[in-house]
């Protein structure tokens, strides 16, 4: 009998596909580093403001394969001054099979793919920043979860606003 239950089992899991995700590769796809007023900057009172701009996009490459990259903008200035501009698009490429389901996998692109890369994506710009010798730079972890979640919650208000306006 328990032989029986193990065919059983088996048989149900030949049954029911895997669901996948796997990390293929994680590359810095593009960087650039810019200091317009160097070396008056320098010269300046380090008094900085500091903005940080972050952008998440993925395209399907092939079946179960997906593209994502992560950019990061940091652009700092002493008041009108632009001290520099930092900019890296850190990608990766998944493979997520496609019996996830669409919600999971739009979940898996938007959120989770970006934690992955967001450590490498600082630590590159830190470098950066480093290099040009500029105090150093420290990027606050991000919940991608979160902001995943409030794009989403956004979509569905204008798809909401876009069916009221069709139906008056």
């Amino acid at each position: 009998m328990a032989d029986e239950q193990q065919v059983n089992g088996a048989a149900q899991d030949e049954a029911q596909p895997q669901q996948a995700f796997q990390i293929q590769r994680v590359y810095t796809k593009d960087v650039s580093f810019e200091a317009p007023n160097v070396p008056e900057v320098f010269r300046k009172e380090w008094n900085p403001e500091l903005s940080v701009d972050l952008n998440v996009r993925n395209e399907k490459i092939e079946d179960s394969v997906y593209e994502v990259v992560l950019k990061i903008t940091a652009t700092n200035k002493l008041g009108d001054t632009v001290a520099f501009i930092a900019e890296v698009h850190q990608a990766g490429i998944f493979t997520i099979t496609e019996n996830i389901p669409e919600q999971q996998r739009a979940h898996l692109l938007g959120a989770y793919c970006p934690t992955i890369l967001f450590p490498y994506a600082r630590e590159c710009l830190a470098s950066l920043v480093s290099r040009a010798t500029f105090p150093q730079l420290n990027i606050a972890p991000v919940n991608f979860d979160a902001v995943f979640a409030q794009h989403v919650a956004e979509q569905q208000q204008r798809q909401q606003e876009a069916a009221q306006q069709a139906d008056a």
